[in-house]
């Protein structure tokens, strides 16, 4: 299979499929489709990253390849007095994200179809929160490290949840070359949440 889930836009057969999800004690429902990240459910390493994220109620938060929308809505909810913007490059995530959002009564997000940050590296976030494409190789991981970097208020942070054996130790060095900061937050069944901050 050619095609992944980071394609611009995904040409494989749709195939709708409903996740029911609680996370953080609030249950969600999630429209999911062929062509995404784990369409079958929430993956173990969103989840993690979901329970695991310390966020403040009025936050500025920016989801990285949001996918259909579980981290950043979970982060909305999160944050009722703040605003979270969600991108990915896929269109077909994108609408899915959408639709989820509408779904479940959560208008505090934007939803925006962006190569990495590009849509939004004119902004300024308290937190960037990503489970980041570790297909689509350690380049493209790395640059989603740096241009969030650029996108953080001073003293913002990203979080990112990494499995080790996908490519943590390179992840911690790299933001560690990038970061004031790098704690190892949480791990749990070979999945690591590195926070770093600026």
């Amino acid at each position: 299979m050619s095609e992944h889930y980071y394609t611009q836009r995904p040409t494989v057969k749709h195939d709708v499929n409903v996740a029911q999800e609680e996370l953080r004690g609030r249950k969600y429902t999630f429209l999911t489709d062929a062509g995404v990240f784990s369409k079958k459910g929430v993956d173990f390493g969103s989840k993690h990253l979901i329970e695991t994220m310390q966020l403040k109620e009025d936050a500025k938060v920016l989801d990285v390849g949001c996918g259909y929308g579980p981290i950043g809505l979970s982060a909305a909810v999160m944050c009722p007095k703040g605003h979270v913007t969600m991108v990915d490059i896929n269109e077909r995530a994108i609408e899915l994200s959408t639709e989820n959002a509408r779904r479940n009564g959560i208008t505090n997000v934007s939803i925006l179809q962006s190569d990495l940050l590009e849509q939004v590296k004119e902004q300024r976030f308290d937190v960037v929160l990503t489970n980041p494409p570790i297909r689509a190789g350690k380049e493209v991981v790395h640059r989603i490290f740096t241009d969030a970097y650029d996108c953080l208020v001073d003293g913002g942070s990203i979080w990112v949840v990494i499995q080790k054996k996908q490519g943590a130790p390179s992840a911690m060095k790299k933001l560690e070359s990038v970061y004031s900061e790098v704690v190892e937050v949480s791990k749990d069944k070979g999945y690591k949440i590195l926070k770093a901050t600026k």
